[in-house]
């Protein structure tokens, strides 16, 4: 095997059950919990853009961008603690809001803890739609931060628990889609509220908030809850028929003793922090629910997608111009999401996180070279000729394409579905932390950053997507087509990790196991 950690092997079980009508929509409905993210995301790059907002609160941007008053370099204009404060607390908000949401996940029901993500995010929007000042823009983005936080804790769960495994990563995916819709709408949206006279397009831009907040929150009031999540509260007669409506047959037994017997070994563990963080049988959830969530903001994406904006601006383009250029990124990441949509269930998870971390690296060192030539250290390209700007618009996209399919949504997809019940809302919760973390971490010094390493921005990231890439090809196993609460196989058989994590199976599943195994090797060979 190449590398030695490609293949993952099943514990042979297929449950019966098909992908009803009932089951797609509820996981279309669930996974518009991603609009709240994109649309934030998409939204605060755009207002720091606008003359009118950075005027109204950060005067000291406005002077070197807009007044021209204070003389920098032109990778430094943007570079405010202030400013940047602005956009990173939301995912300090979010760290903490995932723990909370771990707690309610597992006591109250993913949909609960849904709800509680659409309503904080709903008054978050309103504060910051009606702000006066810098401090009311920091409590609502501190209120998004907490919805945000929930959702993103609790929507991939729901959808992995949810959907037939066959198609797990299929309709996992729609969450990430949904993320992109959001991006895409802000980027639209604040390009035409940015031409609005009178400079309070901002407050639209802010406040449309409420629209998605508004989808999320009716949208989980009518979904049902999963069988998991009932099973683990007591509630075994209706998760059996909850089962038996999203399947669509009569008979889930299989399904439906598997998912209580796992039921029964969470209960038993006291601890599912405890155990998550000490438990060496858990060592590979908890090291993919850190790293993987790390490596998705290391790869520059989110940078991209919230100061699109800033940076188009940055490197020369004007003030609607930057505004284009970002709905532009936006659509290309919402439309190459479809690739992962309709491939991650049939060439793999590890295929497309392969694909796409070489195809960034590639585009972050032909960005940053790009730049440079142009660029140089004082940021000043003089006049800037069409064609050199819509070479470095094509590679950016042509970067944007290659996350969209592989660290964007599997970045969500792989850590919500490889945790055992027992600590799966905690191993969530870790995936949450740390993705917030990171972007916190990297919205806070990013400005700074550009300041400093000016084009070699681009090949910082484009060193850590190598290193990630690397990490994928030898310890990632592979987890398409193996149900959820069955995952524990692909560990015991893995070359590395096997060190931790032991399984007892029967002579029936072992022999199925190293059948499936063998005939997946085969494949690789011939088509090597």
């Amino acid at each position: 095997m190449a590398g030695g950690g490609g293949i993952g092997p099943t514990n042979g079980k297929a449950y019966p059950g098909n992908l009803t009508s009932k089951v797609l929509v509820t996981c279309i409905v669930a996974a518009m919990g991603g609009l709240i993210f994109g649309y934030d995301i998409g939204i605060s790059g755009g207002v720091t853009s606008m003359p009118s907002f950075l005027e109204k609160f950060f005067p000291d941007v406005y002077a070197k961008e807009v007044l021209l008053t204070v003389s920098t370099n032109q990778y430094c204009k943007f570079n405010s603690p202030k400013l940047t404060m602005f956009t990173s607390s939301l995912y300090l908000a979010a760290l903490f809001a995932s723990w909370v949401a771990s707690i309610v996940t597992k006591v109250m029901g993913r949909k609960m803890s849904m709800l509680s993500g659409g309503i904080l995010f709903l008054i978050g929007a309103i504060v910051n739609g009606f702000s006066k000042n810098v401090a009311m823009l920091i409590i609502g983005r501190i209120l998004l931060g907490c919805g945000i936080g929930f959702a993103n804790q609790s929507v991939p769960v729901y959808l992995s628990e949810m959907a037939p495994y066959r198609y797990r990563g299929a309709l996992n995916t729609v969450f990430q889609l949904s993320i992109t819709v959001g991006i895409f709408a802000a980027n639209l949206l604040n390009y035409f509220f940015a031409k609005i006279e009178g400079g309070w397009g901002w407050r639209l831009s802010l406040g449309g908030a409420v629209v998605p907040a508004l989808i999320f929150i009716i949208g989980s009031f009518f979904l049902p809850d999963t069988p998991n999540s009932l099973i683990e509260r007591g509630k075994g007669d209706e998760a059996k028929s909850r089962l038996m409506k999203i399947r669509g047959i009569d008979n889930v037994d299989s399904e439906f003793n598997d998912l209580v017997e796992a039921s029964e070994r969470s209960k038993q563990v006291k601890s599912p922090w405890g155990n998550l963080l000490k438990n060496k049988q858990y060592r590979p959830q908890l090291i993919f629910s850190m790293l993987i969530p790390t490596f998705q903001q290391l790869t520059g994406m989110n940078v991209i997608m919230f100061y699109a904006p800033v940076l188009f601006k940055t490197i020369g383009f004007g003030d609607t111009a930057s505004l284009m250029s970002a709905v532009i990124t936006g659509l290309v990441n919402f439309v190459a999401t479809f690739v992962s949509l309709l491939t991650v269930d049939r060439v793999g998870r590890r295929a497309l996180f392969l694909e796409g971390g070489i195809q960034m690296f590639v585009c972050q060192i032909v960005i940053a070279v790009s730049i440079a030539l142009k660029f140089g250290t004082s940021g000043d390209p003089g006049k800037l000729p069409i064609w050199y700007a819509a070479f470095v618009v094509t590679f950016i996209c042509i970067y944007v394409a290659g996350f969209a399919w592989s660290w964007g949504p599997l970045g969500w997809l792989v850590p919500s579905e490889i945790s055992p019940l027992e600590v799966r809302p905690a191993g969530q919760a870790v995936n949450v932390s740390f993705n917030m973390i990171f972007t916190f971490f990297i919205a806070e010094i990013f400005t700074a950053m550009l300041c400093s390493f000016k084009f070699g921005l681009f090949l910082f990231f484009a060193f850590f997507v190598a290193i990630m890439t690397i990490f994928i090809y030898f310890f990632l196993p592979e987890t398409k087509g193996i149900p959820i609460d069955d995952m524990g196989a692909i560990w015991s058989e893995h070359w590395y990790w096997r060190r931790y994590v032991t399984i007892q199976k029967d002579d029936d599943t072992k022999k199925s196991t190293e059948n499936k195994l063998q005939s997946q090797v085969d494949g690789v060979e011939k088509h090597v």
